[in-house]
């Protein structure tokens, strides 16, 4: 591996060689996709970020690279990015080795890790983590209060911490809103295949679930799909997705990975301000957790009374009078 980052290294100078840089370049950030956009959620979120940034007036160069979940391209793409932006956003537990072994190599390069709480590295690598469990809790409340057959589901990319923490706030809300409200889980093992989240959402609809939460990227858009062949209710993930098919996503848990990209790297290039060795957690007092139900021309399947009883559970989840449980340990 230290034979490829030497032959990385090599090319990236030969590459830099025929570029003519100015000083009136601005400040240079790559964002590193696990996946690929077109998921209308997690991934497409942080690329709106990136985008956001490269609109402001900060006169920043973005670059946007995607490794296709394609094991082979996490470490080189990742190193290739260093080498050329002063800023790295790596996007999905994937990098978390390459991070790990890497951003202590590249002190020159500051490095933000999305998703995924990685300390003790170095100073040049911030961590963002996402309290999506108290999200959860407020889609899993509204589940419980819609769902006729007191059973629910959710269809998860896979069988980790970060996905259990959807399903742990989910399943707590549900029971908070009606304590005989059951929850059936199936996890697909991929974010990249709609036919499979459809098959076990199908699976979960058939087995008596009017309400299905899909936690699984591109995967969970066969949610959507099962959904509407079934006549029942989804619920959307990361980004607003009711627009997708506003007659079955009742609401979305929003995790907005675009505007904690935009707060970072802002932060940065207009004060100096870099968290450096830290883990910032965007929890629901940031704002950056919230749940979303489409626009006033969307049929709403949420009343609004059950609407105003959320955003009062919200204040209490701010204020600590409810603890919504966790995946993560400690």
């Amino acid at each position: 591996m230290k034979k490829l980052l030497g032959l990385i290294l090599v090319i990236a100078m030969v590459l830099s060689m025929g570029l003519s840089a100015t000083a009136e370049e601005g400040l240079k950030v790559a964002v590193v996709l696990s996946g690929a956009t077109g998921d209308r959620s997690f991934y497409d979120s942080a690329n709106e970020g990136l985008q956001a940034l490269v609109a402001s007036d900060l006169g920043i160069q973005g670059t946007l690279i995607e490794c296709k979940n394609d094991a082979s391209m996490f470490t080189t793409n990742l190193i290739a990015a260093a080498e050329d932006n002063d800023i790295v956003i790596a996007v999905g537990w994937e990098f978390w080795d390459a991070l790990t072994e890497y951003a202590p190599q590249l002190p020159d390069t500051k490095f933000i890790f999305i998703d995924n709480g990685l300390d003790g590295v170095g100073d040049n690598l911030m961590s963002i983590t996402y309290a999506q469990n108290e999200g959860s809790f407020l889609v899993g409340y509204i589940a419980g209060k819609l769902t006729e057959t007191g059973k629910i589901g959710a269809v998860g990319g896979e069988d980790s911490e970060t996905i259990n923490d959807f399903i742990v706030g989910y399943e707590a809300g549900a029971k908070y809103a009606r304590e005989d409200c059951t929850v059936q889980v199936q996890y697909a093992g991929t974010y990249d295949d709609p036919a499979k989240g459809k098959e076990l959402a199908l699976a979960l609809y058939d087995a008596g679930c009017d309400i299905v939460f899909q936690v699984a990227s591109r995967t969970g858009e066969g949610v959507f799909e099962a959904a509407a062949e079934r006549g029942l209710y989804a619920i959307g993930v990361d980004s607003d997705q009711k627009y997708i098919n506003p007659d079955v996503i009742i609401c979305s848990m929003i995790k907005q990975v675009n505007l904690s990209i935009e707060q970072a790297v802002t932060a940065y290039a207009t004060e100096g301000t870099w968290m450096g060795g830290q883990i910032w957690v965007a929890d629901m007092a940031t704002g950056l957790i919230d749940v979303g139900y489409g626009d006033d021309t969307m049929v709403q399947q949420v009343s609004d009374e059950l609407k105003a009883e959320v955003d009062e559970i919200k204040t209490q989840i701010i204020n600590g009078e409810i603890e919504v449980p966790t995946a993560f340990a400690g």
